[in-house]
């Protein structure tokens, strides 16, 4: 075996981090004590200990006891909440610390050192900290501080610690040290800004020659690891030992002949070659295939081994095509965004981390994305078991990257420790700058270079995203892949086409992604506001308060509209699984695009309580779709259809092209697709089979069409339209609507107008009267099909509805079939309206027959539809448009059928009365000049 020794002057270029620096560590002559437990406890508001040398202290000195590890808000140490349960701004910002404390605090334990350990090297762990450390032992500083986000503060005590007692005093300062912008590392949007130490906390001795960091490249063609290991001779004289390098797969040893290795006093940096002596199994999603390396460096009696896990797996690209281990590769992303709402910190034990994933799975992800912030070592540990590909980002949402130096050399310095602690990890695969950085491009990509020249491991990008005028929409040099939610060429992310186009289901991001480069990622598509669930308040049992929903369940409390609560939840919900669908398989129809980043599968209850997901925020279900019914349309393998529109009529034929998204482990040979369309009562319209197709790993290959007369449908009808892989798991369908062609919208007994006066003048005959008035003539809000954007506390500047709550039992839709639900047959008709808002007319919501979802900021009792008694008359007033080109408006048509029938049936007798003055509020008269 050949074998290379590099002299310590190499060790910044060589050098990458440790992995298994954490519990999957194994050593030999190395030991452990846990400083877990009781410390004793001092809070610094003044920032004057160290003046006051708080270090030299007595024990009753520290007026309080402390659990570590945690923090001083698990101990309910702090200042207490004082804001209440409020619909203020202020208020609906993000979850609230009951106990709060922003500043230096002090941590003292006296420990005892045994005898074994006498001539040992010491150091003291402290896994994760917020944000400053520094450390005394028996008064007496040692000199170094600690100040990552991302990696742990360790501390070399040799010096310090000899067998017997000793008292460690730490300080501790969460405040912020550095400019680092927003990012979730140190914010209180998501995870707070606590004080204290979580994760390992122990005092760690090995002998005076040690290995303290592995590094190991994988070299697959040569079917072998280079491994660099670092190695620290505290002899202070210069010998030969031997390093030993073994590794271990599926319990099969390979074992390799020790070497002898010169060492010098201080770190060396030793760079050797181990064969694989049989065939190489690669790690990916499938099989996620994991190796153990073993190192021992022996020196006389003096013995120290320690271990790594690693992989085979290779990452790169074709074109735009993500490529993995030469497959395509097809990124299933979410973003966390370090919410974690019991605790305001992350889990430091893989079981949190395994239940992350495990959900992110369970609806068909692969990919998680941490949003400007790096987690832990169980957080890798546990993607590597499971085979889950992560995107690590620097703590950065900086608007001034490379024009603050003290903030570009700590990044600098933080991706430097990212490398060293997790480098190994095969699940780190990506690798982001930050998010949305802004400032000095240059020195992104300058940072990227010099990343890559140190770790070709994973591939890089200068930022998700950023809104730098002259980036963003086409990447840079150094880019290996690139995230954005539009190209110079067009949107890649339905944020600018769904309330803009007309539904139409045969589109893609192709002309948007024509000739990138670099695989592209979408940058957090979705962004669809669900409505609050109430229900959720007793889930916060921790650290944080839930004063947001707190305050909207009273805001419906006063209004009398809690009981309407579930329902905003479930209809608003409902509406936002359609449109994540459609992102997803848009992106998935793309050749281009190699992969999404949700924003997001879970709530962030941050930035104005912005809750996006499918699931809250304990990444558990809000109810709204199964998980194998997300995987339907997110998967290793999605069966797609293309077709021109959701509503047709029964004139019409339905037709569309059926695609296969393959990005599972192999092609798919010789498989049937079956396509059925089914209507009520599952009633089948059409079905087709397209035998021996060969489906290819990839997307936008056609395998065939469907061509359906729809003749059969005699009344207004939703069908679905589902599409199989048959004898598999794979399977998708989506909703269309078909309407008759004919339908009598003349009724006698029933005035349909446009005019106020006319609908007052047959009003006060006592007539019914059904009134659509011009969209532009109604008080009231922009009619939309889109609800909220993100949040209405975040972005207050937007129309801020969320949907339509539907009664579809209610006989006004007895031939116009609905949900409870906005789905895509309401798109001409919520864009073609004006939202009425019954507070500002003085009608009561006992009057609605179709509702609008108002935003939980503001709570409003809002329709599209009502009815009143007016005098002796009896009003339906429909502010969506049913009037105008219905000839060439199925939908329209079929509505304003619908309410004549119900309008002309003993049904209608509307119980809520409108005096004449308030009906006048309804219309929008023209500004006076």
């Amino acid at each position: 075996m050949k074998k290379l020794w590099f002299a310590c002057f190499f060790q910044l270029l060589l050098i990458s981090g440790v992995v298994g620096q954490g519990k999957n560590k194994t050593a030999i002559d190395e030991a452990q004590i846990d400083l877990a437990g009781t410390w004793l406890f001092r809070m610094d508001s003044l920032k004057v200990g160290e003046q006051e040398k708080w270090y030299s202290k007595p024990a009753p000195f520290f007026q309080q006891k402390i659990q570590l590890p945690g923090t001083t808000d698990d101990a309910g140490l702090g200042n207490p909440l004082q804001l209440k349960p409020e619909l203020k701004r202020a208020v609906m910002l993000h979850l609230w610390r009951k106990f709060s404390y922003v500043g230096a605090a002090w941590y003292q334990k006296e420990v005892n050192i045994p005898v074994s350990w006498n001539n040992k090297q010491i150091s003291l762990l402290l896994e994760r900290v917020i944000w400053q450390t520094d450390v005394w032992v028996d008064g007496k500083s040692v000199n170094v501080q600690g100040e990552s986000l991302s990696a742990p503060h360790e501390f070399d005590l040799s010096a310090f610690l000899k067998p017997g007692k000793h008292t460690i005093t730490i300080r501790i300062d969460n405040s912020k040290k550095f400019d680092i912008g927003d990012g979730h590392a140190y914010s209180a949007e998501t995870q707070i800004i606590w004080n204290g130490v979580i994760g390992q906390l122990q005092l760690i001795s090995r002998p005076s020659i040690y290995i303290k960091n592995v590094q190991v490249f994988t070299e697959e063609k040569l079917k072998r690891i280079k491994v660099v290991s670092e190695i620290e001779n505290k002899s202070g004289k210069k010998i030969t030992s031997t390093l030993h390098l073994t590794t271990i797969s599926n319990q099969v040893k390979f074992n390799n002949a020790p070497v002898p290795v010169l060492l010098k006093p201080g770190i060396n940096t030793v760079v050797n070659y181990v064969a694989i002596q049989s065939a190489i199994k690669k790690w990916d999603e499938f099989n996620p295939s994991l190796y153990k390396l073993n190192a021992t460096v022996k020196y006389g009696t003096t013995i120290h081994s320690t271990s790594t896990s690693f992989a085979f797996r290779t990452l790169s690209s074709k074109g735009s095509q993500l490529l993995i281990n030469d497959r395509p590769l097809f990124l299933r992303g979410t973003l966390e965004c370090n919410i974690f709402p019991l605790t305001g910190y992350p889990p430091m034990e893989k079981a949190g981390w395994k239940k992350v994933f495990e959900s992110a799975k369970a609806y068909g992800l692969n990919h998680l994305r941490f949003h400007s912030w790096c987690p832990p070592e169980a957080a890798f540990s546990a993607a590597d078991e499971m085979g889950f590909y992560l995107q690590i980002e620097l703590p950065a949402w900086s608007l001034k990257i490379g024009t603050d130096k003290l903030a570009d050399d700590f990044f600098d310095r933080e991706a430097s420790r990212i490398i060293r602690y997790y480098g190994n990890h095969p699940s780190f695969c990506f690798w982001s700058m930050g998010n949305e950085m802004q400032g000095n491009m240059k020195w992104l990509s300058d940072e990227v270079v010099k990343l890559k020249a140190q770790d070709q491991r994973r591939m890089y990008t200068t930022t998700s995203y950023t809104f730098e005028r002259g980036f963003g929409d086409w990447p840079v040099t150094a880019d290996d892949y690139f995230i954005t939610q539009r190209t110079k060429k067009g949107w890649v992310r339905g944020q600018g086409i769904f309330d803009v186009e007309a539904p139409s289901f045969n589109k893609d991001y192709a002309k948007s992604v024509d000739s990138l480069p670099v695989p592209l990622i979408t940058h957090e598509i979705g962004q669809y506001a669900v409505y609050p669930n109430i229900n959720e308040i007793s889930k916060y049992t921790g650290v944080l308060a839930p004063l947001n929903f707190m305050a909207i369940k009273d805001d419906l409390e006063k209004k009398k509209m809690v009981s309407l609560a579930g329902d905003f939840t479930n209809a608003s919900g409902k509406l936002a699984v359609l449109l994540y669908k459609e992102e997803i398989e848009r992106a998935l129809k793309t050749k281009g695009v190699s992969g999404f980043q949700l924003l997001d599968l879970h709530d962030f209850p941050g930035q104005g309580t912005a809750l996006v997901g499918i699931l809250d925020a304990f990444w558990e279900s809000k109810g709204l779709i199964k998980p194998e019914d997300f995987r339907k349309f997110c998967a290793p393998v999605v069966p797609l259809i293309r077709f021109e529109k959701a509503t047709y009529t029964n004139d019409e034929t339905f037709k569309a092209k059926i695609e296969v998204a393959n990005f599972g482990a192999a092609p798919l040979k010789n498989a049937n697709i079956i396509w059925q369309i089914k209507g009520d009562h599952n009633m089948l319209v059409a079905s087709g089979k397209i035998s021996g197709t060969n489906i290819n790993l990839g997307n936008s290959s056609v395998v065939g069409e469907i061509n359906a007369v729809l003749t059969k449908v005699d009344r207004a009808q939703k069908l679905t339209v589902h599409v199989s892989i048959e004898n598999t798991r794979y399977s998708n369908n989506w909703n269309i609507w078909v309407y008759p062609q004919k339908v009598e919208t003349v009724v006698r007994d029933v005035i349909f107008t446009t005019d106020y006066q006319e609908a007052a003048d047959a009003l006060a005959q006592g007539k019914k009267v059904l009134l659509n008035p011009a969209k532009e003539k109604i008080n009231g809000v922009e009619g939309k099909f889109v609800q909220v954007f993100w949040s209405p506390v975040h972005f207050p500047n937007q129309p801020g509805t969320m949907g339509l709550l539907i009664n579809p039992q209610h006989p006004a839709f007895e031939n116009f079939p609905t949900d409870n639900h906005t789905d895509w047959q309401w798109w001409d008709l919520c864009k073609k309206s004006t939202t009425l808002e019954l507070d500002s007319i003085g009608l009561a919501p006992s009057a609605i027959v179709l509702r609008n979802i108002d935003n939980f900021f503001k709570n409003r009792n809002m329709a599209s539809i009502v009815e009143a008694k007016v005098g002796n008359g009896k009003l339906l007033l429909c502010t969506m448009d049913i009037n105008t080109n219905i000839a060439n408006r199925p939908v329209a048509r079929q509505l304003k059928y619908s309410l004549l029938r119900y309008m002309e049936s003993d049904k209608f007798n509307p119980v809520t009365v409108l005096e004449k003055e308030r009906f006048k509020r309804i219309e929008k008269l023209p500004k006076q000049k």
